[in-house]
């Protein structure tokens, strides 16, 4: 249960914000010969997402993958924790949520879990379709 889209994301902002390249250079011509840490990173999927490490400027593109990778995976509740200060990040992240069609509520996390550093998430979930109802549907 491993997904890369963290990094797919930031290599797609990465190009966004260079300049054009030309279509026919593969993905590898386009990495940074200079970063450490070439190679695909893959992040096993959580119910939290840390987004101390994101820079602000990916913050959307990574909460939205994440909710959208968390309602493929069936989950129902994830944590994003986005940390206190003065509330930046944190209104940041809820207008996202509050755009979202996969999201069904949002709301600060208890205080052993973050307090109003951290949001919980109820997703939309999908409605699993049982024998039962494919039989029916078939008719």
């Amino acid at each position: 249960m491993v997904f890369d889209f963290l990094l797919k994301l930031f290599r797609k902002a990465g190009r966004a914000t260079s300049p054009q390249e030309s279509e026919d250079e593969s993905e590898d011509d386009c990495l940074d010969t200079n970063n450490p840490f070439p190679d695909v990173v893959a992040i096993e999927f959580s119910d939290v997402i840390d987004l101390h490490s994101i820079p602000p400027r990916q913050v959307k593109q990574v909460v939205e993958g994440y909710i959208e990778e968390a309602h493929e995976r069936g989950v129902e509740w994830v944590r994003i924790i986005h940390g206190k200060g003065v509330g930046v990040q944190r209104e940041v992240v809820r207008s996202i949520l509050a755009r979202s069609p996969l999201v069904a509520d949002f709301r600060d996390a208890p205080p052993e879990a973050g307090g109003w550093g951290a949001t919980i998430v109820t997703m939309v979930v999908r409605q699993r379709a049982t024998n039962n109802e494919l039989r029916t549907t078939d008719n």
